[in-house]
């Protein structure tokens, strides 16, 4: 069997991975009797599924096999990486419009974050990108305030403990650096949550900027901010090599 064959995840995990619904609402519709796993109604949210191999439907609509999309986008300051925004904020999906339907974002750029950003149609492959097991490293241009030492930079790198968590970079690179402010270089191997933001402030130093340029040997490149464009298969074996599961048949649900 292969090592990456289809795994199982909680169906609402699924709803959300798909982003028909958040695990919120996925709840109230499962609650309420709207969902059915291979023509059964499911009333336990975490009921494990293979939305690859499962029959997912809401209120009767059901999935079928979508081809396998990749995309890169630019993601802009001031845009979250959700479907929707209670709030009414701006999303990446408002940017991508039809083009974002049926994918799913590979990780998160907080709001204030820019840069490389993928989107795919595989949840497998969203999934195998993520996990920390895989340790694809992602690159980073950073901005702090104040002066960060190459002696504070090599601390930060070997690890700091934040709040009973070590965060730890692979490598920190210090390009420029004044008393106004400090030019970084980060390389990540797990993508915390605002892993960079809290490994500086540890330092005494607050980011003003940070703008992912790599994902592997993908590079954002002279893609502007706001555009996208999609991504080869070729190149993403180039990038995450040959064991990296692309195109294992994702769902999509016809509402």
């Amino acid at each position: 069997m292969s090592r990456y064959a289809p795994a199982h995840v909680a169906l609402e995990r699924a709803l959300s991975k798909l982003g028909l619904a958040s695990r919120a609402q996925a709840r109230r519709l499962i609650a309420a009797g709207r969902v059915t796993v291979d023509g059964r109604e499911v009333s336990d949210p975490l009921a494990p599924v293979v939305p690859e191999r499962a029959r997912i439907a809401i209120d009767g609509g059901e999935g079928t096999p979508v081809p396998f999309r990749c995309l890169m986008l630019h993601k802009p300051r001031g845009t979250l990486t959700t479907r929707r925004d209670p709030q009414g904020r701006a999303t990446i999906f408002d940017l991508l419009g039809v083009a974002g339907e049926a994918l799913v974002a590979v990780g998160r750029l907080d709001f204030a974050s820019t840069g490389l950003l993928l989107l795919t149609s595989d949840t497998r492959f969203a999934d195998w990108l993520t996990t920390p097991a895989t340790a694809v490293p992602r690159t980073y241009l950073v901005t702090v305030r104040g002066e960060l030492t190459e002696e504070s930079a090599h601390r930060l790198a070997a690890g700091v403990e934040v709040g009973g968590e070590t965060l730890v970079a692979r490598s920190i690179l210090v390009r420029k650096r004044s008393r106004r402010e400090t030019h970084l270089v980060v390389t990540l191997e797990e993508g915390r949550n605002r892993e960079i933001r809290r490994l500086c402030a540890a330092a005494g130093h607050e980011v003003t900027r940070l703008k992912r340029v790599a994902l592997g040997s993908l590079e954002l490149g002279a893609l502007a901010p706001g555009r996208w464009r999609e991504v080869t298969t070729e190149e993403l074996r180039t990038a995450f090599g040959p064991d990296a599961p692309l195109g294992r048949g994702p769902v999509q649900l016809r509402r």
